[in-house]
């Protein structure tokens, strides 16, 4: 939510007036071509909703509960985020953040992070969808908490898809209730709808993912299999996905999702791990760190490479490492990967289940759990080395 210090600067003006000038805003800043139509990875990332606006527009109908209930303020609360791109200079000065005009405002101005929507000239939402960037992408705060510059690739730890999904009319049935709101924020569970389990997992980088064989916690394909398998079976995009072990042979035409998983996986392999920032490590203990990594610690004899995961395809029983096996066993693999560690500070907790709240927590784990006898130094140098990957 927004701070009480920016919340009080923010000065409240009449709903409809603020709106206006919002809508008057996008038309000025409007595409006659849009970013979906453009076979460009960073817009089907940012902007592409694969057809899925009928699922969360018909069946859904968060299109009318977004008009009726949904203020800015709400919206930032369970994790959505504010492109401050695509906001005019100084408009949030007027804005009313308890009003859902403001919000239908800035869906129309195209500024909510991973959200598209139509809205006619009665500011009524007729269609919404969502895209890849609602749950990979997040903003860098430079406005506000949850408005700033898009930061692509960045798991949203904040966004809260359980506690959006069950403010669905289509969704009020008590036990789906009960599922959606235990989630809780940074969590999904892509398989529920599948084998009825709950499970969610944490939200993963689409970062660093450049010479990754296996992108997934479990290691079931290739990114651009589960590009498909989320934009078609979790977003309800408009395609076609055939995997007899997850059970789904879904076909449409057209296929508004596998013509663009190319370009949308090269975008995602461009995006960069980001680079620890100056001060954040103690060098020296780092570089003792880097000695434990690679000997005592027997982290390197999995986290290996530049990529610091296994080379080839090699995947792990939960037992080998003391992992949660709930997930690995609804999976197709019925294992894990060795997960990437190229931007460790920035996407704590870790695990597949945000077991570990630290750095700290992660090497105490290995350590009781492979009886690797690490000195309290040795640990404390490694988890220093941890953050400079």
């Amino acid at each position: 939510m927004i701070a009480p210090t920016v919340s009080a600067r923010l000065a409240r003006r009449g709903a409809a007036a603020v709106a206006a000038a919002l809508v008057l805003a996008a038309a000025a800043c409007n595409d006659s071509t849009s970013p979906g139509e453009r076979l460009d990875g960073q817009a089907i990332f940012r902007f592409d909703t694969f057809g899925d606006d009928a699922f969360w527009t018909d069946t859904l109908k968060l299109n009318e509960v977004i008009e009726s209930a949904v203020s800015p303020r709400t919206a930032l609360a369970v994790g959505l985020k504010v492109d401050a791109d695509a906001l005019p200079p100084g408009i949030l000065a007027t804005a009313d953040l308890d009003d859902p005009a403001t919000t239908v405002a800035l869906l129309k101005l195209g500024a909510v992070v991973g959200v598209q929507a139509q809205v006619d000239d009665n500011s009524h939402i007729t269609r919404i969808g969502i895209t890849c960037a609602l749950c990979h992408s997040t903003v860098d705060n430079s406005v506000a908490p949850g408005i700033g510059k898009r930061l692509d690739g960045w798991p949203n730890r904040e966004i809260d898809p359980g506690l959006i999904l069950s403010l669905s009319p289509a969704l009020q049935e008590p036990a789906t209730q009960a599922v959606l709101k235990s989630w809780g924020p940074g969590r999904y569970d892509a398989r529920w709808n599948h084998d009825g389990l709950n499970g969610p997992v944490l939200i993963p980088p689409a970062y660093g993912l450049r010479g990754v064989a296996l992108e997934t916690y479990t290691g079931d394909g290739p990114v651009s299999y589960w590009n498909a398998y989320v934009a078609i079976t979790q977003m309800h995009g408009q395609g076609t996905f055939v995997d007899p072990k997850t059970g789904d042979d879904i076909h449409a035409s057209p296929d508004l999702v596998t013509p663009k998983l190319a370009a949308l996986r090269d975008y995602q392999l461009s995006l960069s791990a980001p680079k620890p920032q100056a001060g954040s490590y103690d060098a020296a203990a780092a570089e003792r760190g880097a000695t434990v990594f690679a000997g005592a610690g027997r982290c390197a004899s999995c986290h290996s490479g530049d990529t610091f995961t296994d080379a080839g395809t090699r995947l792990h029983e939960p037992s080998e490492t003391g992992m949660e096996p709930l997930h690995a066993q609804r999976s197709t693999t019925k294992k894990y990967r060795t997960t990437p560690l190229r931007g460790l500070l920035t996407h704590a907790p870790y695990f597949h289940d945000g077991s570990a709240a630290t750095l700290r927590a992660v090497i105490d784990h290995y350590d009781s759990y492979l009886h690797l006898g690490l000195t309290e130094q040795q640990k404390l140098d490694l988890e220093e080395y941890l953050k400079t990957l």
